[in-house]
């Protein structure tokens, strides 16, 4: 599985390139020089640029292998963060020049949302209903959060929750300068151990500011579990106000999260956090369990994973969908239906294995143990909050917030304010 740390980082491209009319969509088959007697399935997959690693590419192997003679997965490997390839689909879907599948478009609202209003993207309500096996094998909680407002499905959902889950990894050699000896239970003890950190001379938080906060924004709503007000907003899909007590709780806890931060988080987006946490600068930083498998070699042995104070893990099973383009021909979109129902299938598996062989490293073990360990399991705020939010107020607001140059009165009517934007458009 990919590192998805960016999970959720949005860029902001001109409001005319997101929103530039298409003239038709063509049926676009497989370049000419990579016809054969099997049907080639364009798809673009990332190679981790911190470690080189190809993202999914046992996956990709598996499939072509498995259906060698009928279907090929042409993958396009690129060498970009997760914020360049997102501006790179929304170049591409603006010159009508999209890979046939489509990864993680719901980490991006807006853009997902585009390609559905512009007929885009396929929906795969009535192929998924029709194949009772590929129904048997999606957790019907993954189902249910991947179906649109709609109650269409336009992305092919992964089949369980398992690898979706975001809590904390924790540097424990850090920790035990400081003197703690285990990941706080509770949020006073969270915020206690942040000030022995910082009194011991270490930075607490690796965060940023940049794309949707995603870093900072976990920390955030997961404290909103502490209230049932809190978990109600974290609930609801686009609320219609965010003038409430639990929403100004959220701005409180974001400004005091930057102050266990270190003074150059600021404008920087995540990979810039990722390198100052595995640089032994930082002894905490939020992601999911994607990020596992980019713990650098030397700090395996001391990087650590807890689900968040309280016992909360944050699940975003739906970010996992992957969608069809719905400009090819016939031929490539069969052929890409299979792959997702291979790549359901695979996961299913992937689940099996890995919670009976109990994980390979020490971060695995852990959120084997925080997913099994009855967690209160929340939703991910990039599914929930309009696109003018996450994408424009947060990444504007959060050094503003964090340096007291707005109040956090005024960081809630900000937000509260993108609603009548985001209505608009």
């Amino acid at each position: 599985m990919r590192r998805r740390i960016q999970r959720l980082a949005c860029v902001a491209l001109s409001f005319s390139m997101l929103t530039v009319t298409l003239s038709g969509c063509r049926a676009q088959e497989a370049p000419a020089e990579k016809v054969t007697t099997e049907i080639q399935i364009p798809i673009s997959l990332s190679v981790d640029p911190t470690t080189g690693k190809k993202g999914d590419e046992d996956l990709v192997t598996a499939f072509n292998e498995e259906y060698s003679g009928k279907y090929h997965l042409d993958v396009t490997w690129v060498l970009e963060t997760e914020d360049e390839r997102r501006r790179s689909l929304k170049v591409k879907n603006a010159t009508d020049q999209l890979p046939a599948v489509l990864t993680d478009v719901r980490t991006v609202p807006s853009f997902y949302r585009l390609l559905i209003d512009d007929h885009r993207i396929e929906d795969l309500s009535e192929e998924i209903a029709n194949d009772p096996e590929w129904q048997q094998i999606i957790e019907p909680v993954v189902m249910d959060n991947t179906k649109d407002s709609d109650g269409n499905l336009y992305l092919a959902p992964i089949s369980s929750g398992a690898f979706t889950c975001s809590g904390m990894f924790y540097n424990t050699e850090l920790f035990a300068k400081a003197g703690i000896e285990s990941f706080p239970a509770t949020w006073d003890e969270f915020f206690k151990d942040c000030d022995l950190l910082k009194a011991s001379g270490i930075t607490p938080l690796a965060l940023h500011t940049e794309g949707t906060g995603w870093a900072p924004m976990l920390i955030a709503t997961a404290k909103m579990g502490e209230t049932e007000e809190g978990r109600a907003l974290m609930n609801q899909i686009f609320p219609s106000t965010y003038e409430s007590e639990s929403f100004e709780d959220l701005a409180q806890t974001l400004k005091k999260l930057f102050s266990y931060a270190s003074d150059d988080c600021f404008n920087t987006d995540f990979d810039s956090a990722y390198e100052k946490f595995f640089s032994g600068q930082a002894a905490m930083i939020p992601n999911g369990y994607w990020m596992i498998e980019s713990i650098p070699s030397d700090f395996k042995n001391k990087t650590r994973f807890s689900a968040f104070p309280g016992n909360v893990l944050i699940a975003s099973p739906e970010t996992f969908g992957w969608a069809i383009t719905a400009c090819y021909s016939d031929e490539i979109k069969k052929g890409a239906l299979e792959f997702l129902k291979f790549r359901a299938k695979r996961s299913q598996d992937d689940k099996r294995k890995f919670l009976t062989l109990g994980g390979s490293t020490l971060a695995e073990q852990d959120y084997i143990k925080a997913y099994l360990n009855s967690p209160y399991i929340m939703k991910n705020y990039q599914t929930l909050w309009n696109s003018n939010l996450q994408e424009k107020i947060i990444p504007a607001d959060l050094p503003d917030l964090a340096r007291g140059k707005i109040s956090t009165h005024d960081f809630v009517l900000d937000c509260n304010k993108s609603i009548a934007e985001f209505k608009e458009k």
